[in-house]
């Protein structure tokens, strides 16, 4: 149940569609962790400005939050699964321009390093803003 759950979550946030919450309902939306019932805040943006981005937070093998200056979050929903990649991963990104853009890639770097060989490269989506619930 949990996982197709997720999923309804996944392709909506792929689709563009300005809701990520699920319905209120039963106790299987009291299972999900607050990430997961992110609600879309404004329309999806291609690009956002590096210098705002405070911090990156993998949520999962394809969903990365941006948490930028001014309390305002980022959700990109890559558009493939991004082999390997996982919550304790961190990312590296590399961009001629002053914004991260949804044209980018990413590389995975897996933690801890040991080999310093880096993992997958992945490409973004659209960046989405979210409103995460306290949690």
């Amino acid at each position: 149940m949990r996982n197709s759950l997720y999923s309804l979550t996944a392709i909506a946030a792929a689709a563009g569609v300005a809701a990520l919450s699920l319905p209120a309902s039963s106790a299987a939306e009291d299972e999900l962790a607050p990430w997961q019932q992110a609600r879309v805040t404004g329309e999806p943006e291609s690009c956002v400005p590096l210098v705002q981005i405070r911090q990156t937070r993998i949520r999962d093998h394809q969903t990365i939050d941006f948490e930028m200056t001014g309390n305002r979050t980022y959700r990109n929903t890559l558009s493939h699964p991004c082999g390997g990649m996982s919550r304790s991963d961190a990312i590296s990104y590399s961009t001629s321009l002053s914004r991260l853009c949804s044209t980018d890639i990413i590389t995975v770097l897996p933690q801890p390093v040991s080999s310093g060989i880096p993992g997958a490269r992945c490409g973004l989506g659209q960046f989405v803003p979210i409103e995460i619930p306290e949690g």
